[in-house]
C-alpha cells in the first residue's frame, strides 16, 4: 500500500474531513485524493461524500487496506489471500531490512509451530507475522514471546473466551472438563538474527484458530468460533498488535509483562513436565522470571528451566 493512501486512511479514521482539507494535510492534490478514494472503494469500503465530506461508512472484512484502518500500531501490513508461510515471508523481509510490517494471510499452506510440527492454518484463521528490530540484547528475545501470548489471550477474553497460557508460547481453552479438556487455540513462533550483544530482527508468528471449524483442526485444538462463534478477525488481529505494541514497543519496560503474563497463565501453580535438552524437569510450576524463564519446584529443589517443551500433568500423573 502506498503513503498516500496510508495517510488517507489515517485522517478517514478521525471522522468526516472534506476534500480540501484532505488535499493540504496528504500533500496531493484533489484530484489525487479522490483517485485514492476511489481505490478504498474498489478494496471494498463504503465511503459517502457530504456536505462534512468524506466518511468511511463501512470496512471490508479482511485484507490489507481493512486492517491498516483504525490500527493504532506503527505496522504497515501486507496481506495475501493464500501463502506457505507468514512467518517466512516475514523472515524475507527482515533480511531485506524492513521493519514494522505485519504479514497476514488468510490460508497457510506450510504453517508450522515450534520444533517444526506441522501447524494447520486454514481460511479464517489469524494467521500473521510481525517483524520488529528491537533494540534488545539476544537474551531479552523470550520476553516477546510471552508478550505475544498475553495478546492473544486479551484479544479471546474481550472476545468472550477465556483463555489461559501454557508456557512458554500457546495459548488454550479448558472445556468443562477442565485439565482434560484444554485445546489449543493459538500458539506463538518467534524467530530472530542477532549478534553477542543485540537483534537485528525479530518475527513473532501469530497463529489464532479464529472463524474455523473444531472438526478441521488437529485433534486436541479448538478455535473462537467453536468457543463463542465467528469474530470479526480484522479487529481481533488489530487488538493483538496493538497489545504487543504497548507491551514491548518504544519506552516499554520488558519487566512488566511478567506481571500481564502472570495474570493470563494457565501453566503456574500446576504439576508440569518440561522437556529440555539435558532431560525432563518435573514438578510444580511456581512462578515466571525475567527473561521468560519458568521456575519448577521439584523434590530436589527450585529448578529454573530457560526454554522446554512443557506438559500439563494430570493430579494423578
Amino acid at each position: 500500500m502506498n503513503a498516500t493512501r496510508r495517510a488517507l486512511l489515517a485522517a478517514l479514521g478521525d471522522g468526516a474531513v472534506d476534500g480540501p482539507a484532505l488535499a493540504d494535510r496528504l500533500g496531493v492534490s484533489r484530484a489525487a485524493v479522490w483517485k485514492q478514494v476511489e481505490a478504498l472503494r474498489d478494496e471494498g469500503f463504503g465511503i459517502e461524500a457530504g456536505d462534512s465530506g468524506y466518511r468511511v461508512v463501512g470496512v471490508p472484512e479482511y485484507g490489507a487496506a481493512a486492517l491498516t484502518f483504525g490500527l493504532d500500531a506503527p505496522y504497515d501490513v501486507e496481506y495475501h489471500d493464500r501463502i506457505a508461510s507468514t512467518n517466512d515471508r516475514a523472515r524475507e523481509l527482515a533480511e531485506a531490512g524492513a521493519e514494522n510490517v505485519v504479514v497476514v494471510a488468510d490460508e497457510q499452506t506450510g504453517g508450522r509451530g515450534r520444533l517444526d510440527r506441522e501447524w494447520a492454518a486454514p481460511a479464517g484463521g489469524v494467521w500473521a507475522s510481525l517483524v520488529l528490530r528491537p533494540e534488545r540484547p539476544p537474551a531479552e528475545v523470550p520476553m516477546y514471546t510471552l508478550a505475544a501470548a498475553v495478546a492473544v489471550a486479551r484479544a479471546a477474553h474481550e472476545a468472550g473466551v477465556g483463555a489461559s497460557i501454557k508456557w512458554p508460547n500457546d495459548v488454550l481453552v479448558a472445556d468443562a472438563g477442565g485439565i482434560d479438556g484444554e485445546r489449543k487455540l493459538a500458539g506463538i513462533l518467534t524467530e530472530m538474527e542477532g549478534e553477542a550483544d543485540r537483534v537485528s530482527w525479530l518475527v513473532i508468528g501469530l497463529g489464532v484458530n479464529a472463524n474455523v471449524d473444531r472438526d478441521t483442526l488437529p485433534t486436541g485444538a479448538t478455535s473462537l468460533r467453536a468457543e463463542v462463534g465467528d469474530v470479526d478477525r480484522r479487529q481481533f488481529l488489530q487488538r493483538v498488535v496493538e497489545e504487543i505494541q504497548g507491551l514491548t514497543g518504544e519506552g516499554a519496560d520488558l519487566e512488566a509483562v511478567l506481571g500481564a503474563w502472570r495474570e493470563y497463565a494457565g501453566t503456574l501453580g500446576r504439576r508440569v513436565r518440561v522437556e529440555t535438552p539435558r532431560g525432563a524437569v518435573e514438578g510444580r510450576a511456581v512462578d515466571v522470571r525475567f527473561p521468560g524463564s519458568l521456575v519448577v519446584e521439584t523434590d530436589g529443589g527450585e529448578r529454573v528451566v530457560h526454554a522446554g517443551d512443557c506438559e500439563h500433568l494430570r493430579p494423578t500423573e
